[in-house]
C-alpha cells in the first residue's frame, strides 16, 4: 500500500511538495499520482494545487479524480493545500465556479483596496510570510503560537461553520489560514516552502491517525 499519495492533476506545485514529504517521512512509500486507483488505495492523500480555480476544477474532473479526492477527503487522513483548501468549499468567486462542495462555505477575494494600521496600500495576491495564529490540533504539535507561513494567495475561504476554523491570519483583517474536520486538515499556506514549521506540520500529518 503507498503511504501518501500526491494528487496531481495538472496544477500544483507537486515536486516541492513531494521533497518536503520524504524529507519528513524518509521511510515511507510517496507518490506522485494521477491515478484514481493509485489514491483510493494509499493510506492518506495530500491534495495541493496552485492556480485559477476554474482550472483545476476543469483539470480535476479532466483526469477523473474528482471521485478519488471526495472519497479520499471522507475517509482517509487528507491534507489540502492552497487551492486544494479552497476546492473543498462550495463555490469560488474566482470564475464563478462550483467546488467539490465537502465544506460548507465560499471562496472570496481580498479587497482591492487593502490598507495597513498606517495607511500603506498592501498588494493583492498577499504573498509571503504572515503570521498564523492557531487552534488545538495535533498537527500544529511542536509549532508556536504566531508562527510564520508562507503564503501566495488572492482568494480565501469563508467558512459558514466556525468550528471548522483552526487557523487564522490578518490581511490586514483576519482570514482563515486553516481548516479541520475529522479525518480532514486543509492549509492556505504552504507548508512545502515554510521552512522549520511547515515541515513539522508535513511530519505531524504523516503520522496522523484521526479517530
Amino acid at each position: 500500500m503507498v503511504d501518501v499519495a500526491i494528487i496531481d492533476y495538472g496544477m500544483g506545485n507537486l515536486r516541492s511538495v513531494e521533497q518536503a514529504v520524504r524529507k519528513v517521512a524518509p521511510n515511507a512509500d510517496v507518490v506522485v499520482t494521477d491515478d484514481a486507483l493509485v489514491v483510493a488505495k494509499a493510506a492518506r492523500v495530500i491534495f495541493p494545487g496552485q492556480g485559477a480555480m476554474p482550472d483545476c476544477m476543469r483539470e480535476l474532473d479532466a483526469r477523473g479524480l474528482r471521485q478519488a479526492v471526495l472519497d479520499a477527503a471522507y475517509n482517509k487522513p487528507f491534507l489540502g493545500i492552497c487551492i486544494g483548501l479552497q476546492m473543498l468549499f462550495e463555490h469560488s468567486a474566482e470564475g464563478d465556479v462550483a467546488g467539490l462542495g465537502v465544506l460548507p462555505g465560499d471562496v472570496v477575494r481580498f479587497e482591492h483596496h487593502l490598507q495597513d494600521g498606517q495607511g500603506n496600500k498592501l498588494k493583492v495576491p498577499h504573498m509571503g510570510w504572515n503570521q498564523v495564529r492557531h487552534a488545538e490540533h495535533v498537527l500544529w504539535d511542536g509549532i508556536a503560537q504566531d508562527a510564520r507561513f508562507y503564503y501566495v494567495h488572492s482568494y480565501y475561504v469563508r467558512p459558514q461553520d466556525a468550528t471548522l476554523v483552526q487557523a487564522t491570519s490578518e490581511y490586514p483583517q483576519p482570514f482563515v489560514g486553516a481548516v479541520a474536520r475529522d479525518n480532514l486538515f486543509a492549509v492556505q499556506f504552504h507548508p512545502e516552502k515554510s521552512a522549520s514549521d511547515g515541515l513539522r506540520l508535513l511530519k505531524n500529518f504523516v503520522v496522523w491517525n484521526p479517530v
